[in-house]
């Protein structure tokens, strides 16, 4: 078994070796920030001393028919990922976390999924990056499908080390990294934990009937979208003002269903949730990411699509203040929100890359200032007011309809402003179904985190 090295902090000199796949099996929650669950993992490996690099997570399919095509994805993103940054990967570790259903061992886990195990390697071997190791991790034992060894890969599994005692363990206390528990415990806090929410969802109904058809009008989608701004930034007076110690219970009290509701319909338009992008630090970040949390929980059945918005937020900002696992994960369901979701998509991508936010935070800030220093036009007369506004073409509404289903965006090129997209950039809102102000009900889709 190959030597891998791993970083436990931002210098290449805090470095420990993992030797076998015991220890690559205890390093991989301390890789991603939390313990993956129904998760594949890919992890690129460079040089002669198997230097850790990026890495990809993705829920397991549940269908063994999206195997293969799941499989040749994921290692075509890693290594072309890894090239872009100028270094391809040598070797890739792959890791396929499961827990057994009822009445079902940690075993048959394991070759349930060794089909999989299989196309994975396959797939990486014919991009010409060899597959160093693969692990099942199921029920705190883990298997592997590569060492033919019985001494010290037994067939049943061998116990994973128990908690903090390990290498890693160790050197991830010295240097100051935390596990977070489980990925299912950190999905729970960006969903509704009562997902048919009867007053929510009637509350959702109210707005979406009365700001869909006012975002789509020219005369009045600028009032909206600065009254959904300022109710924000009105929330998220109250969360600075409020100890976090409460814990999701404690912020969902202060915001309630009509004022969640209100903007959640709002930041559907791409323009209102690009302003709202700029609160992505300090103290103003931390009340942000609080709010955004609060409104994706918000988004009951049948607006679960909705939720790709505070998530794409919750993701962006939880990556600018430095919690790069927290980001993964509220990307990766706001991509199972809506997959095509383009702001998510490249952040997403830029995450994963181990691309620095400053960036895009540099542009948010330059676009902020810009538009703090432009003098606000002046009122209209009153002659001017009661004048009548010619009524928006079809043409111009539907340029600010968001395209639920819109292309994935170009991955060439330099910083792209979030969410920027189609013809005039302005795109918009979510449109609502006919005959009801119910919006139609999202798709499934498999996410990544």
């Amino acid at each position: 078994m190959n030597q891998h090295h791993a970083s436990t902090g931002p210098t290449d000199q805090q470095q420990i070796t993992l030797r076998g796949p015991a220890e690559l099996a205890d390093a991989l929650p301390f890789m991603l920030g939390f313990h993956p669950t129904d998760s594949v993992v890919l992890v690129a490996l460079h040089g002669e001393r198997g230097r850790f690099g990026g890495r990809l997570r993705l829920g397991i399919p549940r269908s063994p028919g999206e195997w293969a095509a799941t499989a040749d994805q994921l290692a075509e993103c890693l290594v072309e990922g890894c090239e872009r940054r100028g270094e391809r990967p040598d070797g890739i570790l792959v890791f396929l976390c499961q827990d057994p259903a009822p009445g079902e061992r940690a075993h048959r886990v394991m070759e349930r999924l060794r089909p999989f195990a299989q196309r994975l390697r396959t797939a990486c071997g014919g991009l010409d990056v060899p597959v160093y190791e693969a692990l099942c991790i199921s029920d705190g034992r883990y298997f592997s499908y590569c060492c033919p060894d019985s001494r010290c890969c037994p067939p049943d599994g061998t116990p994973l080390a128990l908690p903090g005692t390990s290498v890693m363990a160790a050197a991830a206390a010295y240097a100051g990294i935390q596990v977070r528990g489980s990925l299912r415990d950190m999905e729970a806090r960006f969903r509704p934990p009562v997902p048919d929410d009867a007053s929510q969802r009637d509350a959702l109904d109210e707005a979406s009937a009365a700001l869909v058809p006012r975002i789509l009008d020219a005369r009045t989608f600028d009032r909206v979208r600065d009254d959904t701004l300022a109710l924000a930034r009105e929330l998220m007076g109250r969360f600075e003002g409020a100890s976090s110690r409460d814990g999701d219970e404690g912020d969902d009290a202060l915001v309630t269903h009509g004022e969640a509701a209100a903007v959640i319909m709002g930041l559907q338009d791409r323009d209102t949730r690009d302003r709202a992008a700029e609160w992505m630090e300090g103290a103003e970040g931390a009340a942000a990411l609080r709010l955004w949390r609060v409104l994706a929980r918000r988004c009951v059945v049948p607006y679960t699509e909705h939720a790709a918005a505070p998530l794409t937020l919750a993701g962006w900002t939880a990556w600018s203040t430095g919690d790069e696992p927290a980001a993964r994960v509220a990307l990766g369901l706001a991509l199972n929100a809506d997959p095509d979701y383009r702001f998510a998509l490249l952040l997403h991508q830029a995450c994963n890359e181990g691309i620095d936010p400053e960036s895009l935070r540099d542009c948010l800030r330059t676009e902020r200032a810009a538009r703090d220093l432009v003098p606000a036009e002046p009122a209209a007369s009153p002659s001017a007011a009661q004048a009548p506004s010619p009524a928006p073409t079809p043409a111009a509404a539907h340029g600010r309809v968001r395209r639920a289903r819109a292309g994935r965006p170009p991955t060439a090129g330099g910083p792209t402003r979030p969410g920027r997209g189609g013809r005039n950039g302005r795109g918009g809102v979510r449109p609502a179904r006919a005959g009801g102000g119910v919006p139609r009900r999202g798709r499934r889709g498999t996410g990544t985190g």
